[in-house]
């Protein structure tokens, strides 16, 4: 244990002597570095020294240098604010001195305005004690003249007023008189050129339909089966066209008879078929008829089809187009109607053309304004109120309505073209020829309408107008009053009804006008 301790003991004190040893040789080097680090540290310092001086001398150059500019340029501004100022004391001693030029002015001017014042004072003075006087002269001049006149000075104006108003009405009424028969015969020649052109635009047929036809046979031989036994044939063909059959001793013809038209064609027709077939009993007979009536009216909707097409009218209704069809087979007072309806529709487009209007719905309504006169059933209603009546029915616009119905003046005209009708169907049944009436029983007509107008008292004029459909009578203003003029009118239309014969209807206008005429000398 003890030898132990030594051999530790001995071990440590070797290892305390190994340090003291290193630690005197680390000592020596260190002193040794020490000594360098000196040398060297000093010759840094003198370096640095030696750069800080340059560096120090440098810097002062530089800072020189900006100090002399900053002062260059601190002298400029100043010199320029200095500039500035100058310029606006300069400026504020010339609008001094300006203004008290013009205070001066001023002054000046104030005194000028109180001398011109005063002066205006003095004159206005001087004038309201002329105007003082002028007054006083004039009442003294208007008592006068009251005393001269007999009148006050409000009489004599209200005098000269009433007087100035009365000349001043004559005069206008004079010039109203004077435009009005200016403006009136203008439009009458406007109208008669418009007129004359329609109708020479328009040239069309004219044919006469008689209530009869005549059928024509190879021989008097068939009148025979015509007949049939005891009659019993030509009863049958009777009783199924409604068409009288006339045998009578005219050779190789016998006449249908009837005021139907339609009637007489299916009649005709019907007989053409039967006589080429040779078998006429009843029962043939009313299978022909049955048949030939069902082919007219698909011909009936061909002509009006046909009809439309050649107008360029267009969107009708069937029926409508059914019953222009129909009227090919009917006549007005010897006119036939298709062939009049065509001719007023074309007269209306000229006519509605003239006058700048639409020549599709005047030709539209020109051709539908008689549709009433060939009805499917019998009616009350006048062909006019009944034509309007249809057309309302399938759709037509409210001018077309009104001027079917208005054609004969017994509705309220409501459209421009409402006249246009009745112009120009009055045009086409007025053309010679038109209708059937030899020209003196025409002429007769006529001159016994103003006849019995003219035979009433207190009638100074009557005309017959629009081929004798309107009677216009001119009655004097200082013997038949307004009211005895409604009078006259319902009795002049009454004594024609009972003592006159006339196809149609007549319109009894009475005229009553009070003219005033003075002459300027």
């Amino acid at each position: 244990m003890d030898q132990a301790v030594y051999y530790i003991i001995i071990g440590l004190i070797s290892l305390a002597a190994g340090v003291a040893a290193g630690k005197a040789i680390f000592a020596k080097d260190t002193k040794k570095q020490i000594d360098e680090a000196d040398i060297q540290a000093q010759k840094i310092i003198a370096e640095a020294e030696i750069k800080a001086e340059t560096i120090k001398k440098e810097k002062n150059l530089e800072a020189k240098e900006r100090f002399v500019q900053l002062k260059s340029e601190h002298d400029r501004e100043i010199l320029e604010k200095n500039r500035k100022i100058n310029d606006a004391e300069n400026r504020i001693k010339q609008k001094e001195l300006a203004a008290t030029q013009k205070e001066s002015a001023l002054e000046k001017q104030l005194k000028d305005n109180e001398a011109i014042k005063e002066n205006l004072n003095k004159q206005i003075e001087v004038v309201n004690q002329k105007r003082t006087e002028l007054e006083k002269h004039q009442e003294e001049h208007m008592r006068r003249l009251e005393k001269i006149a007999g009148l006050t000075a409000e009489e004599a104006k209200n005098q000269l007023i009433e007087g100035l108003k009365q000349e001043a009405h004559t005069q206008a009424l004079a010039l109203q008189q004077e435009i009005i028969e200016d403006a009136r015969q203008k439009a009458n020649k406007e109208a008669r050129k418009i007129i004359i052109q329609s109708i020479q635009r328009t040239a069309a047929e004219q044919t006469i339909e008689n209530t009869v036809t005549v059928f024509n046979l190879e021989s008097d031989e068939i009148k025979g089966q015509i007949i049939g036994r005891e009659g019993r044939n030509i009863r049958a063909i009777e009783a199924a066209t409604g068409v009288d059959l006339v045998v009578d001793d005219t050779p190789e013809a016998i006449i249908l008879s009837s005021f139907d038209p339609l009637r007489r064609e299916i009649a005709r027709l019907s007989l053409q078929r039967l006589v080429a077939d040779g078998r006429i009993h009843p029962a043939r007979i009313e299978e022909v008829v049955e048949k030939t009536r069902k082919q007219l009216e698909e011909q009936v909707m061909e002509i009006g089809e046909r009809t439309v097409i050649e107008l360029g009218i267009h969107g009708l209704h069937k029926e409508l187009v059914r019953i222009i069809g129909k009227m090919r087979f009917r006549s007005s007072y010897g006119q036939n109607l298709l062939m009049h309806s065509r001719e007023v529709a074309n007269l209306c487009a000229t006519m509605s053309a003239e006058l700048g209007m639409s020549p599709k719905l005047a030709k539209r309504a020109g051709l539908l304004h008689d549709i009433g006169k060939v009805p499917d059933e019998e009616t009350e209603l006048s062909h006019a109120l009944l034509g309007a009546k249809l057309a309302e029915k399938y759709g037509e616009h409210p001018s077309v309505i009104n001027a079917i119905g208005a054609h004969h003046d017994e509705m309220e005209m409501q459209y421009v073209i409402s006249p246009i009708v009745q112009a120009c169907d009055a045009i086409s049944g007025a053309r010679p020829g038109a209708r059937r009436e030899i020209m003196q029983q025409y002429l007769q007509r006529i001159k016994e309408l103003e006849t019995l107008a003219v035979s009433y008292q207190g009638v100074e004029k009557a005309y017959a107008i629009q081929a004798g459909r309107e009677l216009r009578v001119i009655v004097e203003a200082d013997k038949v009053t307004d009211m005895d003029s409604d009078k006259l009118s319902f009795e002049i239309a009454q004594k024609i009804q009972t003592e006159m014969t006339y196809p149609g209807q007549i319109k009894v206008t009475v005229i009553r006008e009070k003219r005033a005429v003075n002459i300027a000398r």
